[in-house]
């Protein structure tokens, strides 16, 4: 079988073809510019494909309820010219395919379980830290849903007592995304990440938060792995400081082996797919769609 996967982000869409064992064979990366241009420059490179299905991982937020008039839209997204377009449908209109739709969150989850970190497990959770912050989750071997889809980047958590920041989200100012995401550390700071890369101070405030979170989604999911993704993940330090502090924050009221000192390491870890969560996300959700699971 043949599978077209589009990662949808807000910076850009990738774009591949690949096998229902989450090889990809080729991919293109295409700049998120206006709907008619991207989308027109989508559908370009997989005409001619012969894709057996399509699946799509999304930025958001996204209407996943398929009884809805504007299910496979993007509705409320900041982005500009991309609130209530119709992603789904202009893929449709092309390619009358069976169409895998999700949050782009949801499918690098869905991809790790079926190829990656997770593979060995039935529950999983992968975070991206970014441009923004993004969770998704399989439970017991499904994504995650429910009145709509989980925002869980936006979670509020403590401020540190000696953080002025006022925050950086449009709408919560000092909810996580507003204090932890990549443009929250350049506003903070005056310099991007990767200039702060010694700066042990920077990196220490951000596991402060990005652990208070994990440590909430832990007691709320209780998901069998943890798995941490996105541009500012690419600092190596930081996930040993956010092990470190999600153990001291649990505060032995877990009883779980995974979760101790000389486990951790192998409970929250970098992707198994690595930059390819996503993409291999997306063929995930079209082997699914197409199996009719």
């Amino acid at each position: 079988m043949i599978f077209g996967a589009i990662e949808a982000g807000g910076t850009k869409f990738v774009c591949g073809i690949g096998s229902e064992h989450g090889e990809i064979f080729k991919k293109v990366t295409i700049p998120t510019t206006t709907p008619d241009e991207t989308m027109g420059k989508v559908i370009n490179y997989f005409k001619g494909k012969h894709i057996d299905a399509m699946g799509i991982g999304s930025f958001g937020p996204i209407d996943l309820h398929k009884n809805s008039s504007t299910y496979g839209y993007i509705t409320s997204t900041p982005k500009p010219h991309w609130g209530h377009f119709n992603l789904v449908g202009e893929i449709q209109k092309e390619f009358p395919v069976p169409i895998g739709f999700d949050t782009d969150v949801n499918a690098a989850a869905l991809g790790e379980i079926e190829w990656g970190a997770a593979k060995s497990v039935d529950s999983c959770m992968y975070m991206t830290v970014g441009t923004g912050i993004g969770v998704g989750a399989v439970v017991n071997g499904e994504l995650l849903h429910g009145l709509t889809h989980p925002e869980m980047g936006h979670i509020f958590i403590r401020r540190h007592e000696g953080d002025l920041f006022e925050g950086n989200c449009p709408y919560h100012k000092d909810c996580l995304e507003g204090m932890a995401a990549g443009p929250a550390i350049e506003k903070r700071w005056g310099k991007k990440g990767i200039e702060l890369a010694e700066e042990a101070k920077v990196w220490e405030l951000e596991a402060y938060y990005l652990a208070q979170a994990i440590a909430n989604y832990i007691l709320i999911l209780s998901p069998k792995k943890v798995i941490l993704g996105g541009g500012v993940m690419k600092q190596q330090h930081l996930i040993p400081m956010i092990r470190d502090r999600v153990i001291e924050l649990l505060n032995g009221y877990l009883h779980h082996e995974s979760i101790t000192s000389d486990q951790i390491e192998g409970y929250i870890v970098s992707p198994g797919l690595g930059e390819n969560a996503g993409l291999c996300g997306a063929l995930a959700l079209a082997k699914k769609e197409y199996l009719g699971k």
